[in-house]
């Protein structure tokens, strides 16, 4: 998955319209920024034990969430690697 791809199916899950572009680095580490924020919010809600309906949503949720917050890792691995 390409940066611009990350960032727009990121943008689109979360909910961002008025994301601003800056450097592809500051970009990703926002969006990992806001990522972590919401597994954390996600994990939250599971701790308080939700239903088995609102219970199997949260964790598909997550499930997502923590892929992207992985996809991010890698890409800005890879942009950190470029400029070194």
């Amino acid at each position: 998955m390409g940066v611009k791809n990350f960032i727009n199916s990121v943008k689109e899950s979360l909910g961002l319209d008025d994301f601003k572009k800056a450097g592809k680095k500051k970009s990703v580490r926002k969006l990992l920024k806001k990522l972590n924020e919401r597994e954390e919010k996600i994990l939250e809600s599971l701790r308080k034990k939700p239903g088995k309906k609102e219970k199997k949503e949260l964790k598909e949720e997550l499930e997502i969430i923590s892929l992207q917050i992985k996809k991010g890792k890698e890409i800005l691995e890879k942009l950190n690697s470029r400029s070194d």
